[in-house]
């Protein structure tokens, strides 16, 4: 058996933030289609990437909870109508639940890093998804700027969808009260999420 969750958790935290910034492509479609809880794939290609770790397969696997930004940090009263068209999606922080790794319940050949955006409780979009979560439009092909801040737990093959769905909601509820938290960590990487550019 490996460490206690506990000891995991603190040996896998000293790993992290882990700082990306790259661009959305797309995936395997499973977090709208399968699952009600879409997702943010993030490009692995080297032409696309800067990684505080490297590349990603030096990325360790497991969920976990951050901050991320799509597209060009948001000015206020630019007039760009950004924020009538995204819903005040675009250059905006939200806190994130991340999955990096295979996705043991399906098996996958190729490591994925894929964030799925939470929004602020009162956002329209907030519980727009079929299974009550975050549904933002499509990003394909925009910058994400990312931080992965703190471990949840390892990945885990689920007996069936619904076991699956029901963990990642659970992730979710983890990441938002945990990035919510007040301290120096959240908010340095908060931070550099927000003005984030360049390289991680």
């Amino acid at each position: 058996p490996g460490p206690p969750v506990s000891r995991l958790i603190h040996i896998m935290n000293q790993q992290l933030p882990i700082r990306i910034i790259s661009k959305v492509v797309r995936g395997y479609g499973r977090g709208s289609k399968d699952l009600g809880i879409p997702t943010a794939n993030v490009s692995r290609e080297k032409e696309d990437l800067s990684c505080s770790c490297g590349d990603f397969d030096h990325l360790p696997t497991g969920i976990y909870f951050g901050f991320a930004r799509i597209g060009e940090k948001a000015i206020s009263g630019s007039g760009d109508g950004c924020e009538k068209d995204n819903g005040s999606v675009l250059g905006k922080v939200h806190i994130a639940a991340i999955s990096i790794g295979y996705n043991p319940t399906y098996n996958n050949k190729e490591k994925t890093v894929e964030p799925h955006l939470i929004a602020e409780q009162s956002h329209p979009k907030r519980h727009a998804s079929s299974t009550g979560e975050t549904q933002f439009q499509d990003f394909y092909d925009k910058t994400i700027v990312l931080s992965v801040v703190g471990y949840l737990r390892p990945e885990l093959p689920f007996e069936g969808l619904e076991k699956l769905t029901a963990a990642i909601k659970k992730d979710i509820k983890d990441a938002e009260k945990l990035a919510g938290q007040s301290n120096s960590t959240t908010h340095a990487e908060r931070e550099w999420v927000s003005f984030g550019k360049g390289s991680a």
